[in-house]
């Protein structure tokens, strides 16, 4: 019921291609004066960079010797981050600057980067975590309406009362969402909005892949017990 959290988000593509190109326009502006442009980084390539240009750790390996490759890694996980980040911060304008913010953090931090000690996309989720943490400093708790499954929403005729109905249900759903502890929204909005493996979940969060898959259950088996107790 609940595993298909950050489908809601995908329905709103068309708004988030639109920040998504501003958001591409601000950070690759940063990225190219880094060093040469990044279709001359490929032709820089040897053979078997070529051959692994799929491997991560070979994307990584260049866009440290020549920043501007870091532009493959952005392609790569920019739309994951700002959905991760827009599920954060209920705001799209907030979700493209810290997106920005991110990817600029990201390139600055990567010489220190070593392959192997965390998966890259644990370490970039580390960084967007952080900065979403210092944003929420700022702000007042919410759970995007975002959030809210689909599969959850009631069915009912589309008319004046049914719509009275659909709102009190998010309202229900999205207050039990904000009673989770930070951590479990943490790990729902990073498997289900993020799209991390289980195993990438945990290490942003610091648990293992199990406790990880435990932690999410035991949460998706708590909110429907708990939306379903309080629906007459």
């Amino acid at each position: 019921m609940l595993v298909r959290f950050g489908e809601e988000l995908r329905c709103n593509k068309c708004h988030r291609d639109e920040k998504r190109r501003h958001i591409q326009e601000r950070t690759r502006d940063d990225i190219t004066q880094r060093d040469e442009p990044v279709h001359s980084i490929s032709v820089s390539l040897n053979e078997s960079d070529h051959d692994a240009v799929d491997d991560e750790a070979a994307l990584v390996h260049a866009a440290q010797l020549h920043p501007a490759a870091f532009g493959l890694l952005y392609d790569r996980y920019v739309d994951r981050i700002y959905a991760y980040l827009w599920a954060r911060t209920s705001s799209a304008e907030d979700a493209a600057d810290l997106t920005q913010h991110v990817f600029v953090q990201a390139l600055n931090a990567l010489p220190r980067y070593r392959t192997g000690r965390v998966p890259f996309a644990a370490w970039i989720f580390r960084i967007a975590r952080n900065a979403t943490t210092d944003w929420r400093r700022r702000q007042r708790a919410t759970v995007a309406w975002d959030l809210v499954p689909n599969a959850l929403h009631p069915r009912a005729p589309d008319d004046l009362e049914a719509g009275v109905l659909r709102q009190e249900s998010l309202i229900r759903l999205r207050t039990l969402l904000a009673a989770l502890d930070a951590e479990t929204r943490e790990a729902l909005i990073l498997r289900f909005t993020a799209q991390l493996t289980l195993a990438d979940v945990g290490a942003v969060i610091g648990k293992s892949e199990e406790a990880t898959r435990k932690k999410i259950a035991r949460a998706l088996h708590t909110l429907k017990e708990q939306y379903h107790d309080d629906t007459p």
